[in-house]
């Protein structure tokens, strides 16, 4: 008895086995059937209702402007740093606490836009952002 001899036909085998496919389908059946009566055994609450409106309040933008001599603008209002440590006091203890838009000269010295910086962190404003001209 010889191994692939020529009366030997090879054919291909164009049938799918069924048998693991029914034995996966099986096993999974079992697992639903085991954890289906566990998700419905839940205590009953009676929840309260509540809608969830979304918040359309945006925050107010407050503009602090140094011009070139280093003069403070609160909201192109001038004001000495006396009355801008106050009214950065005053607009973050508002709820929503407003952002803070801060425009510096280019030819101002950059102390006098640090100091802003400083006084409005020191104050509790937590968003402060620069204004800036974009190059042409």
């Amino acid at each position: 008895m010889a191994f692939g001899t020529q009366d030997e036909t090879d054919e291909v085998m164009n049938e799918i086995n069924m048998t693991p496919l029914v034995d996966v389908m099986l096993v999974l059946l079992i697992i639903f059937i085991i954890t289906v009566p566990v998700m419905k055994h839940s205590v009953n609450i009676d929840l309260p209702r509540a809608t969830n409106q979304p918040q359309d309040a945006k925050p107010e933008t407050i503009r602090l402007s140094v011009d070139a001599d280093g003069t403070y603008y609160w909201n192109e209002g001038k004001v000495d740093e006396a009355t801008m440590a106050r009214l950065l006091k005053e607009a973050a203890g508002r709820n929503p606490q407003p952002e803070l838009h801060i425009r510096g000269d280019k030819s101002v010295r950059y102390e006098r836009v640090a100091q802003a910086m400083a006084a409005a962190q020191q104050a509790g404003l937590s968003k402060i952002g620069f204004i800036t001209e974009p190059k042409s």
